[in-house]
């Protein structure tokens, strides 16, 4: 029988919050509404600092979290108004949180993941169950705690028969190759977060619209070079990684020396090293794959889209609408998904793609 779930996912992008309303079963996900909800630029702003070591870390990110769990109840409560329902009609909320650090398997063999969010807070503003802190338990499995959308993305994408490949570019990008039964799913490397860094910093907006500034500029090969001689691009699956990379530092280390380029070529640079990355990654796994459908903000980027099928011309490269779900929804839908998984208690990890010692059972519940 479908029941009604709300999935709310803000990603490394750090843009805000994007909800959805879906109806779920054990074979389908359809959504039936969708919110967006941008970050206030001071809650944008200290999420960004606490990637980083800093002064009263633990007061501040619990603030933080409990501030984002606030602009969580809000999208939750424009999803009812909006399909005019009351919070009784939803059976749980999936809730992402906000990752800071992702150091999987690191420092004592289990690492860490810490995804900001007061999920008790949020069964109290919307009086709906809440299912979060999706990541800890395959950590403690033994894998990366992520990515954990290819299973999914299998669910929602899979074709008999056929390979075909997803790659979610939000501020990390991550690529899921569905072949039948079996999928193998981690991250390439930086997405949006490298992009709309340098964009916040050479033009004042928040991200390229379009791609058109990248558009603009010359790929610099010899930066591009140095870019791609990162050890991480060369690392074998399972592998995740986060803004404790890629980040503005990780840029200024490997420019040095470069001296002055246009900052319209640097961007179109780093458009290049999305896509070849992502690409590259591909060729590797997925080459028998018949499309790649692309979701997340980095599918609204025409140039990047434009570079990925110019990389890739065996290929059809399509954004996730054309197959019945925008690309800014498509990982909320996910953890709606994952939410409805938690409380039929079937796991929702995938061994081949975390590298766990086995598929587990994900979340913690907070009982409305």
């Amino acid at each position: 029988m479908s029941e009604r779930y709300i999935g709310l996912m803000s990603g490394t992008s750090l843009d805000g919050v994007d909800g959805v309303l879906a109806l779920c079963d054990a074979a389908h996900t359809r959504v039936l509404q969708h919110a967006y909800r941008p970050f206030p630029a001071e809650l944008a702003a200290e999420l960004l600092a606490l990637n980083s070591p800093g002064d009263n870390e633990l007061h501040r990110a619990a603030l933080a979290a409990n501030a984002l769990s606030r602009l969580y109840a809000q999208v939750v409560d424009e999803l009812l108004r909006s399909a005019d329902l009351p919070a009784s009609a939803i059976s749980a909320i999936g809730a992402h949180g906000q990752t800071v650090r992702h150091r999987p398997g690191a420092f004592d063999g289990t690492g860490y993941t810490l995804q900001l969010n007061n999920p008790a807070l949020l069964a109290e503003l919307s009086g709906i169950t809440v299912v979060a802190d999706f990541r800890s338990r395959d950590l403690a499995a033994g894998g990366q705690g992520a990515p954990l959308v290819p299973a999914f993305h299998q669910a929602l994408f899979g074709r008999r028969g056929q390979t075909v490949s997803v790659l979610n570019i939000g501020g990390i990008s991550n690529l899921s190759v569905l072949q039948d039964d079996h999928v193998l799913g981690f991250d390439c490397g930086p997405g949006n977060a490298l992009l709309d860094a340098w964009c916040r910093q050479h033009t004042g907006q928040p991200y390229d619209d379009q791609g058109r500034w990248s558009a603009s500029g010359q790929v610099q090969a010899a930066l591009l070079e140095r870019l791609l001689q990162e050890p991480f691009f060369s690392l074998p699956p399972p592998k995740s990684t986060g803004r404790d990379l890629f980040n503005p530092g990780w840029m200024a280390d490997r420019m040095a020396g470069f001296g002055e380029l246009a900052a319209a070529d640097v961007q179109a640079t780093l458009v290049e090293l999305t896509a070849l990355s992502c690409a590259t990654e591909l060729q590797r796994h997925g080459a028998d794959s018949s499309r790649l459908i692309v979701c997340g903000g980095g599918a609204l980027n025409l140039h990047l889209m434009r570079r990925l099928q110019a990389l890739l011309p065996q290929l059809s490269v399509v954004d996730s609408e054309a197959e019945g779900l925008p690309p800014l929804q498509v990982e909320a839908a996910a953890f709606a998904w994952l939410a409805r998984k938690t409380l039929q208690r079937e796991t929702g990890s995938l061994q081949s793609v975390t590298g766990a010692l086995g598929a587990r059972v994900l979340g913690a519940i907070y009982p409305a």
